[in-house]
């Protein structure tokens, strides 16, 4: 459970509690199980479907155990009070095709929004001149042209090194629109955090190590403490 601050700011963060863990923390850091009106359990990456709703804070490897063992089943069918559920056996799969899809849709947004650019030419020069707030390097991307990016960031008051995508260049043209997009510069600090957060979304899902699985398993009553109504 997080720390409890004063700040207002603070104290306003909607949080929500993993069924499978009891593990409480933001809502935008979890992910949510949507109820069909058939009893279909599907993810809610946006968490804007209608109806009944539980979540989770584990990662695939977790889901797809849990799923697997009929914990999951359990969890939800005292979340949601009712055993007449559909939970696809795939779940985990969807769930992270889901969250790939919402960071490529994230992508294209942002292209769109003119908050982008891509191009080593045009990252390079805007990464010395300290208006890149988040660079990014394709999978395939080149040793030496990530290190000179990488430098031309530093120079510009960057991090460090750039985030290497799970993707290839291929993906991130046709997430973008363009062609051959290898690097990719976030020129606006509100955008930078919109994509930083659905790619980090993304990779603590898939990754077992980024710190979403773990925890201690939900007795049988707590996940009657987890379903919201609607989508709150």
């Amino acid at each position: 459970m997080r720390k409890r601050t004063n700040d207002p700011l603070e104290a306003h963060v909607p949080e929500r509690s993993c069924i499978l863990t009891r593990r409480t923390a933001p809502r935008e850091e979890l992910i949510r199980l949507a109820l069909g009106p058939d009893g279909q359990v599907a993810p809610d990456i946006r968490a804007r479907a209608p109806g009944r709703g539980a979540w989770i804070g584990v990662g695939r490897a977790a889901l797809d155990e849990a799923n697997s063992k009929g914990k999951l089943k359990g969890a939800l069918s005292r979340a949601f009070k009712t055993s007449t559920l559909d939970i696809p056996a795939d779940l985990g799969e969807l769930t992270e095709q889901a969250l790939r899809q919402q960071v490529l849709d994230r992508l294209g947004l942002e292209a769109r929004g003119g908050t982008l650019i891509n191009g080593s030419e045009k990252v390079e020069i805007a990464a010395r001149q300290g208006k890149v707030h988040l660079l990014i390097h394709s999978s395939d991307a080149g040793e030496d042209g990530n290190k000179r990016l990488d430098q031309a960031w530093r120079v510009g008051g960057g991090d460090k090194a750039g985030l290497v995508f799970p993707e290839d260049r291929t993906i991130l043209s046709m997430a973008l629109g363009r062609e051959n997009v290898v690097h990719i510069a976030l020129t606006d600090a509100a955008a930078a955090r919109r994509v930083l957060h659905a790619i980090n979304r993304w990779r603590a899902f898939i990754d077992p190590d980024a710190g979403l699985d773990g925890g201690d398993a939900a007795g049988p009553s707590a996940a009657d403490e987890f379903v919201d109504e609607g989508n709150a």
